[in-house]
């Protein structure tokens, strides 16, 4: 008898491994299931019968790692900023919260596109869950965005988030500096010189503020927009600054008008570039003492007001 007391724990051990294979396969099979029904629920955007069938899915699988993300982003469309401050609206920030953060950490690593962009993802609304409109903690976020970049730091768009952040907490310094590594990054993105001059107008900064523009105008010195935009800086800074002496309003004056005239030789029908000259040469005329050339001044920034009417007017009728 003892020779064969072995033989029914072999037996047993089998089958339970048997068991537990075949409980694994309609697990994975019952997963499946779940995730296609819990994708159409999604895509309907049926958002709470999508976070039902996602959470089947991965009880019944939890290495399905991509579903986690679709979990949460299914509890984060049910939340709405309007009812912030109510326990079971918060909840679905919560659960949003945690289900981006195990598709993040599950998913870390693989070389798989469709997983990179979903960590990618993950990362991204991880980011904006933590803004003012939703969890206001910024830093939480901080971290987030300065992952996003390591995995992507040729990517400007990140650099911008983080500065925000850092422009938003009273962080000027990293701000800047945060901002001119997007430069560094991406030097030929001429949103990089946008978002650095944006910056630097509100901190009152002109100086840096077309510095960032011209740079901008180099990186794209085929686009009359790029002109323009200087022409509009100077326009808005002469107009604005009440601190500003005479002369040097009227050199700001001659700045704009130089650019302007640059962005109509590349497009003379350029109706905002027009339109801003006329307003240019307004503000030349109101510095002009001399009557005869105040006239001449205003009668050719009412022609050209003119001649942006009519074009605006043509460009209208073409598109009816």
């Amino acid at each position: 008898m003892r020779a064969f007391s072995g033989a029914p724990l072999a037996l047993s051990a089998v089958l339970a491994v048997s068991a537990t294979v075949g409980c694994q396969q309609v697990g994975m099979v019952q997963a499946k299931r779940s995730f296609k029904a819990a994708n159409t629920a999604y895509q309907a955007q049926d958002y709470k019968k999508a976070a039902e069938l996602y959470e089947e899915a991965i009880k019944a699988d939890p290495s399905l790692a991509g579903a986690y993300f679709y979990l949460g982003n299914s509890y984060d469309n049910q939340y709405k900023i309007s009812k912030k401050g109510d326990p079971a609206n918060d909840a679905f920030l919560t659960k949003a919260v945690e289900n981006y953060k195990l598709c993040a950490e599950k998913l870390q690593g693989s070389q798989d596109p469709t997983d990179k962009m979903l960590v990618q993802r993950s990362y991204e609304y991880l980011q904006a869950a933590y803004g003012a409109d939703k969890l206001n903690d910024p830093g939480q976020a901080e971290p987030i965005v300065q992952q996003m970049i390591r995995m992507d730091p040729g990517e400007p768009s990140n650099y911008f988030v983080l500065a925000k952040l850092y422009e938003d907490a009273g962080a000027y310094a990293e701000a800047e500096q945060t901002l001119l590594n997007a430069r560094n990054a991406k030097p030929s993105d001429p949103a990089v010189y946008m978002t650095l001059a944006g910056y630097y107008n509100r901190q009152g900064q002109f100086d840096k503020t077309i510095e960032a523009l011209e740079a901008r105008a180099k990186a794209e010195p085929n686009n009359p927009d790029a002109f323009q935009t200087i022409a509009a800086y100077y326009w808005d800074e002469t107009r604005g600054d009440a601190s500003l002496s005479d002369d040097k309003k009227k050199e700001f004056v001659g700045k704009g008008l130089e650019a302007v005239d640059k962005a109509i030789s590349m497009k003379p029908d350029f109706v905002e570039a027009i339109t801003f000259k006329g307003l240019l040469l307004r503000l030349q005329a109101n510095l002009e003492r001399d009557p005869a050339k105040q006239q001449a001044l205003l009668k050719e920034a009412t022609e050209l007001g003119d001649k942006a009417n009519e074009l605006r007017k043509a460009l209208s009728g073409r598109s009816s």
